[in-house]
């Protein structure tokens, strides 16, 4: 009878073995199998989250087949105190070790919906753009101009029901810090008021911020990148420049900043005025006297008269010798990089094409036909506004 009990019992042991065993090797099948999910979508994990609840989220918005195993999975990892609050997007057909991945690897969040606050020359510009997920290209949902278009109730609706958002500031090159700090205390997500910064101390970039964020702070850490970046080209800079300071290198940069918006334009301006200091002409570039006239308080919003060409300022290029005193805008990086390395070129003379870009002359003759052609442009285009 004992015997017959053992024997029974061995054969019961070792079925239980091999369900055991079958069971192991499903749960693994299923760990490493492409999950259930047909198209991406964004998963958030609250902060102090515990992985169980983690896991039955997981598998309540249909992102893995089981919340049990998903949990037994990470356990085994021994990775479950990694898990890194945020929201993440999540690919169809992900794994479970593939979303384990994701959201302990932490980083900024991927928020479906973005606010990009764009300061420009002509006014700030906010734009809401909603990410969808598994697309690279975001849905626009408004475009407004603050101040002149109505808000719209896209964005007003997003912001009252606290909608997880990533606020952007967007500051174009060429602004002044008057229109920089102007642009930034008319946010409605930023707080906090901040004396203007010397002139060319920003640097003009996308800077991810919080909403309530203080404006002031922002300030510093455009202060603090616009200081690196000066540094790094000044330390890099070409040997031989008629510019004896970071600071002089800065003003120029700010010219080159104004005088093109064409990116491959930039060390062929800069040669220019390169060449014109060195051989003691005079800049002779429209940018300066407007600042002059302006303080950088927003542009003049006409063409230059005569009797402002001929008066006597600081920052009047027409009538002083060398450069100006100081920054005439926030210039880029681009435009730094390219006042301290600049074309090798013999030209001391440009003017606008026609294209955007300009025209590059040698000799007063060349750069006579250039203009030429200019005004003649100038002059078809009038022409055809009259019509």
């Amino acid at each position: 009878m004992w015997k017959h009990i053992a024997a029974n019992a061995l054969t019961l042991g070792i079925v239980a073995i091999v369900v055991l065993i079958g069971v192991v090797q499903l749960g693994k099948s299923r760990w490493t199998e492409p999950g259930p999910l047909t198209e991406a979508r964004f998963f958030e994990v609250p902060r102090g989250a515990t992985l169980n609840r983690v896991s039955e989220a997981l598998a309540e918005e249909g992102i893995v087949t089981s919340d049990s195993i998903f949990r037994i999975g990470v356990k085994y990892a021994e990775r479950d105190n990694e898990l890194k609050f945020g929201t993440y997007e999540i690919p169809a057909g992900a794994s479970m070790p593939e979303v384990l991945d994701i959201i302990t690897a932490g980083g900024p969040s991927v928020f479906p919906y973005t606010v990009t606050y764009l300061l420009r020359a002509r006014g700030p510009e906010v734009r809401v753009r909603k990410r969808v997920p598994g697309q690279d290209t975001p849905v626009e949902v408004a475009t407004f101009e603050p101040g002149v278009d109505a808000v719209p109730e896209e964005y007003t609706a997003l912001v009252d029901r606290g909608v997880p958002i990533t606020w952007r500031v967007s500051v174009a090159p060429g602004l002044t810090s008057w229109e920089v700090v102007e642009g930034l205390e008319g946010a409605d997500f930023l707080t906090g008021e901040v004396p203007v910064p010397p002139e060319g101390a920003l640097a003009p970039d996308t800077y991810d911020v919080a909403r309530g964020s203080d404006v002031g702070d922002l300030v510093q850490r455009m202060r603090t990148a616009q200081e690196r970046i000066l540094a790094e080209a000044w330390a890099n800079r070409v040997p031989g420049l008629p510019i004896e300071t970071p600071e002089e290198a800065l003003t120029l940069a700010s010219i080159i900043e104004k005088e093109t918006g064409v990116a491959e334009e930039r060390r062929l301006v800069s040669a220019v005025f390169i060449n014109r200091l060195n051989q003691g002409m005079r800049l002779q570039t429209d940018p300066t006297v407007i600042y002059g006239i302006t303080r950088g308080q927003g542009g003049l919003g006409r063409g230059l008269r005569r009797s402002e060409l001929d008066r006597e300022t600081p920052y009047n290029t027409y009538r002083i010798n060398g450069l100006p005193p100081g920054p005439i805008a926030n210039p880029s990086a681009a435009a730094i990089r390219a006042a301290m390395d600049p074309e090798d070129s013999d030209f001391i003379f440009f003017v606008a094409d026609g294209t955007g870009g300009h025209a590059f002359a040698v000799t007063l003759a060349e750069h006579n036909q250039n203009v030429a052609a200019w005004r003649a442009i100038e002059a078809a285009r009038g022409a055809t506004s009259g019509n």
